[in-house]
């Protein structure tokens, strides 16, 4: 059982001395082979939390099969213990959080349906202009036209009513206040 508890300690330290030396380009690929294995909903199985639970198991099962006179079977699930609770607590502590935190500027056109936005370019009624419209903490031009046939004059306040042939189609911001 040590050849078992020491491959997994060294495959676990080869694999965080790769990981250090290749960067992201390791875990993106982990990460589309779990999506790819419809794993999507199983979010705590990532390269982190799976190879440090083993590196654990490992670590874990040499120190108390060396240290203790636990019989085998118990040192194995005691070791398997130790890794599951480690596991939990980098997915909880480490992974979890930074996952949340990752912030992106890029958004979908169809992200755009509802938001207020200012007329920069006048949109007259049956052709185009701009509409300046603030997505997350930045601000966006986009061609617009109108929705039901009504023109715009500059600095005017609309909504995108909806998106079509990648230009926003907007109606007249109606403030209820």
């Amino acid at each position: 059982m040590q050849t078992v508890y020491w491959s997994c300690l060294y495959g676990g330290i080869i694999f965080a001395v790769i990981t250090v030396i290749f960067g992201d380009l390791l875990g993106d690929a982990f990460d589309g082979l779990l999506n790819a294995l419809s794993f999507d909903h199983l979010d705590f199985l990532n390269p982190m939390t799976l190879v440090g639970g083993i590196t654990a198991f490992g670590g874990a099962g040499i120190m108390l099969d060396r240290l203790t006179s636990l019989e085998t079977l118990i040192v194995a699930v005691l070791a398997m213990m130790i890794a599951t609770s480690l596991s939990v607590c980098v997915y909880f502590v480490y992974v979890r959080p930074m996952k949340n935190a990752e912030n992106s500027s890029g958004y979908l056109m169809t992200e755009l349906t509802g938001k207020i936005g200012t007329v920069t370019v006048p949109i007259p009624k049956q052709g185009f202009g701009e509409v300046l419209i603030k997505i997350g903490g930045g601000n966006t031009n986009h061609i617009a036209c109108s929705y039901d046939g009504e023109g715009f004059a500059a600095d005017s306040r609309v909504v995108v009513a909806a998106i079509k042939d990648g230009t926003v189609r907007v109606i007249r911001y109606q403030d209820n206040e």
